[in-house]
């Protein structure tokens, strides 16, 4: 599992169906924590947003956890975030603005690889860019406080083993996610839940449907292909390889795998997934994450 590349393009099915599983937020109860504890804290501080904190905090929380842009990279969550503070009447009341940010709206339309080392790249290439370099110190700022912070030892949601358990039997597992893979792997092995999975997919290897992609390529029927996650990101991988979804309902993760552990593993199996089953559960999911935030309603 050292190489999930070469493990996805190696895999030789074992079983008729594929389940391909988000870890953060979704196996794992580390969003809260790392938007809350780790994001959030940084963007004030980084950003000089301490005068409005209050309105900083509820609009970085709904962006990164309670919004259909759940799950998105952290640059262009961070422009959503200031972009809602300028719009928001409250701010506006303290006349206040956001810092500019020009080049960093510019850099993310342009760039594809939304990391930190192409971004470090970036302001070697481009220096004098006190944005750029305010952006990048941020987010290192961010890796270091989810380093300190988030040890191990988080366990999975409940029913996520006993989901694991049930279904290892039947299917092919993988994980995939946009976490570095070593953080993957060993939030995984402290659990001792990947001996479950064949492969463990990070960022690394690019995006979710390329993760499901390479494990997939022809070599399952699409019904019998699942994804399992957290946010819409995860249903577009899923749709993007013409898989099933099932989604785990921000904050109510424990009754979601309860009811995949209970029913919704029965009915994948039993080619009863697909159609009305599936497409109340999604409608279901949508209204978790509502476009409009809670201070506009």
């Amino acid at each position: 599992m050292m190489d999930p590349v070469a493990s996805l393009k190696a895999h030789q099915p074992s079983h008729e169906f594929l389940i391909a599983i988000d870890s953060d937020g979704c196996a794992f109860d580390t969003m809260e924590i790392k938007h809350k504890e780790c994001f959030i804290p940084n963007i004030i501080k980084y950003w000089d947003l301490q005068p409005v904190s209050k309105y900083a905090r509820a609009a970085a929380e709904f962006v990164n956890l309670y919004s259909p842009w759940r799950g998105i990279n952290r640059f262009p969550a961070l422009l959503m975030v200031f972009d809602l503070l300028d719009d928001w009447d409250k701010v506006q009341e303290r006349q206040f603005r956001c810092p500019d940010a020009g080049s960093l709206r510019e850099w993310v339309v342009k760039e594809s690889k939304l990391g930190n080392p192409v971004l470090e790249a970036w302001c070697k290439a481009h220096p004098n860019d006190p944005v750029m370099e305010r952006a990048l110190e941020w987010s290192k700022a961010v890796n270091r406080t989810v380093a300190d912070i988030v040890q191990g030892g988080l366990p999975p949601f409940p029913y996520v083993r006993e989901c694991l358990e049930k279904a290892h039997t039947r299917a092919d597992m993988l994980v995939c996610s946009q976490t570095p893979t070593e953080a993957l792997t060993r939030e995984w092995q402290e659990q001792g839940v990947d001996q479950y999975v064949f492969a463990i997919a990070g960022q690394e290897m690019g995006k979710k449907s390329e993760h499901i992609g390479f494990a997939a390529q022809g070599r399952y029927e699409q019904t019998k292909m699942l994804m399992i996650g957290d946010a819409p990101g995860d249903m577009k991988a899923a749709r993007a390889n013409n898989a099933l979804f099932f989604p785990i309902n921000p904050g109510d993760e424990d009754k979601s795998w309860k009811r995949l552990y209970e029913e919704g593993l029965d009915k994948f199996f039993a080619g009863e997934f697909a159609g009305d089953y599936e497409a109340a559960l999604i409608k279901e999911f949508d209204a978790y994450l509502p476009e409009v935030p809670p201070w506009k309603k």
